[in-house]
């Protein structure tokens, strides 16, 4: 069975025109280095809850909006050594300062599935 890596963060709207462009650089490498499949999504239905929420996760403000993404891997031991990898290469090498979004605020983990249909 597949291993899965996800992410949640918030991107100020008016840096999603660089988050994107930092995402077609990244997708394409992550395969490159093994991921199966990499996939980056932009809320659209994310509602800010009472209690618990994908916005308030990342404690997004109300210019930022909430991304989504996974990558897949044939396992966790692939992931590892597709992460190393992907860390690894120059073209991904940016100074925090440049993040188009506050990776301080970025939750991210690596998920084993027990369905997959």
């Amino acid at each position: 069975m597949s291993y899965v890596d996800g992410f949640v963060l918030a991107v100020p709207k008016a840096n999603l025109d660089d988050y994107k462009k930092l995402a077609d650089l990244a997708g394409p490498i992550w395969m490159e280095h093994g991921a199966l499949a990499y996939v980056e999504c932009i809320g659209d239905d994310v509602p800010y809850g009472e209690i618990t929420s994908f916005p308030r996760a990342v404690q997004a403000k109300d210019d930022e909006i909430v991304v989504f993404s996974w990558a897949v891997y044939k396992s966790r031991q692939d992931r590892d050594a597709v992460m190393a990898k992907v860390m690894a290469d120059p073209r991904l090498q940016r100074d925090m300062a440049t993040m188009p979004f506050d990776g301080k605020r970025m939750i991210f983990g690596g998920f084993q599935p027990f369905m997959e249909l």
